[in-house]
């Protein structure tokens, strides 16, 4: 049978149509190929865990491919990071990474130099913390708090000691003058149980994982870290305007992978990730919990922030007189 030239380019034409189609929303060579895993260095319900698990489903839409959550909590997200550190640089290994883990690092908690060991791929969210309370606490306010805290010894939780809500409390009993007992979780989720049990008293901890507990009554919200009041609280005041002023306090999520990464590759995670977080129905869902989506920004604009995180948190440390790692990092 005898096939006419025009007919053999019109079936070229549409072979390269459906492959087209099916590689649409696909990176460099086919990316992925393979299921893709974020490794989250805190258990279930912590911040990390509810920001990654809000982003994959769309990840995995927008990708055709399955993108999924693998939690490895311990050492303030130290394990997890150890393990993208030293994972295969084909991009089917990312991590998140928050405030927190670099404040772990400067403190020796998290054991690698996170700017040499790893790639900043994109800033996912900003967001301010919760101070919350067991419901049965007889504080209902930073001012009553703090004269509670000056008659009893009251007990803290943390994700783990050097996290972010670690040194927020520290920070917060230096300015409020007062003494607290630091009691460190492996993890956000884990550490909200006890105080929403009464077997520790407070907390400071993040807007994603206080949210649906302050909702349900199951906490009670004392004051918001930002400096000015959120819109998912109106009514919860800032721990500045309650009594200690000039107290701020906030953090962010990230996504880390291994150096060595290719370039294009990042690029292309880069790209699908920021378009996720700034759809409107992702953005909402967010802005409901109190926490915001970063605007696209390049992998060398989140290195400037891990940088710069960098600094401003040795310098808080340093104030607080905590033991800071020997090289500075």
């Amino acid at each position: 049978m005898r096939v006419s030239l025009k007919s053999t380019f019109l079936a070229a034409a549409l072979f390269c149509a459906c492959c087209a189609g099916a590689y649409a929303g696909r990176g460099p060579g086919g990316y992925p190929a393979k299921p893709v895993r974020v490794l989250v260095g805190s258990p279930a319900g912590s911040g990390s865990d509810v920001m990654a698990r809000a982003v994959v489903q769309k990840l995995t839409e927008r990708m055709e491919q399955s993108v999924i959550v693998d939690n490895r909590p311990g050492a303030t997200g130290g394990i997890a990071l150890q393990i993208a550190a030293q994972a295969i640089p084909d991009g089917y290994t990312v991590a998140t990474l928050s405030a927190q883990n670099v404040t772990a690092m400067l403190l020796g908690t998290v054991t690698i130099d996170i700017p040499r060991a790893l790639t900043p791929v994109v800033q996912m969210i900003s967001q301010p913390y919760l101070m919350v309370a067991t419901p049965s606490l007889p504080a209902n306010s930073v001012k009553e708090l703090i004269v509670l805290a000056r008659k009893e010894r009251l007990v803290y939780a943390s994700s783990g000691t050097g996290s972010v809500v670690h040194l927020g409390m520290e920070l917060f009993k230096s300015m409020a003058g007062v003494d607290m007992t630091h009691v460190p979780y492996k993890g956000s989720g884990i550490s909200m149980i006890d105080v929403m049990s009464g077997r520790v008293q407070l907390a400071i901890t993040n807007v994603l994982t206080a949210t649906p507990l302050v909702r349900s009554g199951r906490l009670k919200a004392l004051a918001i870290t930002s400096r000015r009041r959120a819109h998912a609280f109106p009514d919860v005041p800032t721990i500045a305007e309650s009594g200690v002023p000039g107290y701020e306090l906030g953090s962010w999520y990230g996504l880390l992978v291994p150096n060595r990464t290719p370039a294009p590759l990042i690029a292309h995670l880069n790209r699908e990730v920021s378009e996720t977080m700034n759809a409107p129905d992702v953005k909402e869902k967010l802005s409901a919990d109190g926490a915001e989506a970063a605007p696209p920004n390049s992998p060398q604009q989140f290195r400037g922030l891990i940088d710069a995180e960098i600094v401003r948190w040795g310098k808080v440390i340093k104030t607080l007189g905590l033991k800071e790692r020997g090289d500075g990092r």
